[in-house]
């Protein structure tokens, strides 16, 4: 059904922008970078194992070197690097600004798809000239996001007792600007991952299995980067409830629900769908943010989220009617073969 896909994607969105507060309190409070992002994986590959074990276990093709290779990219991008650099960014600023930035995943997939000729652009037509004003737009807007900070749009709220802030740094200062840098990034390797998934799901249509083992190789490459730069047992023993429960919840539904609904959608509508749902994961944070952790929200940030939403939807728009087009087209000469066959068949009497 039409309606599923989209449906699917509302429920990961909703997921990933609890998932991101959850991170970011996490993170405040002292929880290691490199050692979340490797529980996380550790637990969506137990969660995800079984299901594919089980439901997978007669349509399971044959891993082959070529198939290997897409997974390992595709847990590097979609997973651990991607990951990484994400929170990083989301430490060194807040969860609203770093969501932020990833509006620009759609954008960014729409280039790479067009780089490997996934996507194509006829700026004869408003369509696709709708695709080009809508790609600059956006990134008008991560230059805004970046550079401009204007006013606090709610100081009064967010300035009692000057403990509100959940970590991060001053808007504008060396830090920020360090996180900005690595949530871009963080927003390319993960936009990269889109139109590689689309190609390994062709590749290996065994979707349960390929998370498993996405997210295996994911957990492999964290753990790793861990142990070579972490020192010490103390960092891996989660001590608070929220660290806790922050891992459990990343790894069985922000990966393991999460990145088996996207797999799925990119499968059903394409990578450029499936990235066109991510701004609703900012406003989503942005409530939590606003409501519960007392995030100061700038007016900069307000700016740039308009005009990359905007520019997205722009994108969105003509390859929309683009699709439409080509539905037409792909009907039209359906039926004009239909049409030559059955001339073909009739007898002449």
């Amino acid at each position: 059904m039409e309606w599923r896909p989209a449906a699917a994607m509302l429920a990961v969105d909703v997921a990933l922008a609890v998932m991101n507060v959850m991170v970011k309190k996490a993170l405040s409070e002292g929880m290691n970078k490199l050692v979340f992002i490797t529980l996380r994986h550790a637990v969506a590959t137990l969660f995800i194992s079984p299901i594919a074990f089980f439901y997978e276990r007669k349509i399971r093709p044959k891993l082959t070197l070529e198939i290997c290779v897409y997974l390992f990219f595709s847990a590097m991008f979609g997973a651990s690097l991607t990951q990484y650099l994400f929170f990083l960014g989301l430490e060194q600023t807040s969860a609203t600004f770093a969501c932020a930035f990833l509006n620009i995943a759609p954008v960014c997939t729409f280039l790479i798809s067009l780089a490997t000729r996934m996507e194509f652009v006829d700026l004869k037509t408003k369509e696709g000239r709708a695709k080009a004003v809508g790609t600059l737009v956006c990134f008008l807007g991560v230059l805004v996001l970046t550079l401009y900070k204007g006013v606090a749009l709610n100081s009064s709220s967010a300035a009692v007792g000057g403990s509100s802030r959940t970590g991060g740094a001053e808007y504008g200062s060396r830090k920020w600007l360090t996180g900005s840098i690595a949530v871009i990034a963080g927003c390319v390797s993960w936009s990269a991952w889109f139109p590689l998934q689309a190609r390994l799901g062709r590749k290996y249509p065994a979707l349960c299995s390929c998370t498993a083992l996405v997210f295996l190789l994911s957990f492999l490459q964290a753990a790793s980067l861990s142990l070579a730069t972490q020192r010490g047992a103390s960092v891996w023993i989660l001590r608070k409830k929220m660290e806790i429960a922050t891992v459990i919840f990343s790894g069985a539904v922000g990966s393991g629900f999460g990145i088996v609904a996207m797999s799925w959608c990119i499968e059903q509508r394409g990578p450029v769908f499936t990235a066109a749902f991510t701004p609703l994961i900012q406003i989503l944070v942005a409530v939590i943010d606003f409501a519960f952790l007392h995030e100061q929200v700038y007016i900069g940030s307000v700016l740039g989220s308009v005009l990359v939403i905007a520019g997205l939807y722009s994108l969105l728009w003509g390859k929309n009617k683009e699709a439409g087009k080509g539905s037409v087209v792909a009907k039209e000469e359906e039926s004009r073969v239909n049409g030559d066959d059955d001339q073909v068949q009739t007898p002449n009497v």
